[in-house]
């Protein structure tokens, strides 16, 4: 296969699937794993697609479905343990703190453990995870549960987290695509917007396949957002773009990640 048309044939699978992996482009076309990786940072230069850790993901992708929860767990595992060890340096003790959905959030509860926080949440996982801890304070926010995510979601849900406040509030999303924010459930997006709306300090937490992706239902802006907190494998084109819309944090590798 030429060189033009293995890229071209790239493109068009990148654009097919939104994420795909070294391996997978190497099965398909039979090709050395530095080929593949020379390719990809060729389309990557001329705006073909962009680069993430051990592949690529398209540009122009809309999610058809939604990832559940065991398919999320296992995705990007040490760019979301770098994002929630950040985020976990800006709480303060005494803070109380909103934490919304996503396996991002519920590796940020886990940094928690021992602090000396009011933690609200419609994250069962993340309730799992603090239960056990000796967190002076933790309300788990009711309502219709979303086996897929484990996130409490509807009308009491958002009855509840209307009359509450937060000094911060932490949440994630499955695409950020310039100033907007999406979700796949839009009963999930009101609930984080109520949220949001009730908080002190707004933080969005986002590994790097999160950019230039949209989901179905927008539920906030990042110009509204104090804080964006994404992994360092973002690439320097997509850090330059988002920094006009919102204050960006990279976080650092972990130690035993280096």
């Amino acid at each position: 296969m030429l060189k033009r048309e293995r890229l071209l044939t790239i493109s068009e699978m990148v654009n097919k699937k939104g994420i795909l992996t070294v391996n997978e482009i190497m099965d398909q076309l039979k090709v050395s794993d530095m080929t593949v990786r020379r390719d990809l940072d060729e389309l990557e230069k001329s705006g073909k697609l962009l680069r993430v850790h051990g592949g690529a993901q398209s540009l122009t992708y809309t999610l058809d479905q939604e990832l559940s929860h065991t398919e999320k767990s296992v995705m990007q595992i040490e760019e979301k343990q770098q994002i929630a060890a950040a985020a976990a340096r800006l709480i303060n003790d005494g803070d109380t703190i909103f934490l919304g959905p996503g396996t991002t959030i519920e590796l940020l509860a886990s940094f928690l453990i021992q602090r000396r926080l009011r933690i609200i949440t419609n994250n069962y996982a993340v309730f799992e995870v603090l239960a056990q801890a000796e967190i002076p304070e933790i309300l788990l926010i009711g309502g219709d549960f979303r086996k897929n995510t484990g996130a409490f979601v509807g009308p009491i849900t958002n009855e509840n987290l209307r009359k509450l406040k937060f000094t911060k509030a932490f949440i994630s999303s499955n695409g950020v695509h310039n100033e907007a924010i999406s979700t796949y459930s839009t009963e999930e997006g009101e609930a984080q917007q109520i949220a949001l709306n009730n908080s002190k300090t707004k933080y969005l937490l986002v590994d790097n396949q999160k950019f230039n992706r949209d989901d179905f239902y927008v539920f906030y802006n990042l110009h509204d957002l104090d804080l964006l907190i994404t992994d360092h494998r973002v690439s320097p084109r997509v850090k330059e773009h988002y920094s006009q819309y919102v204050h960006l944090k990279i976080a650092e590798p972990l130690a035993n990640n280096a």
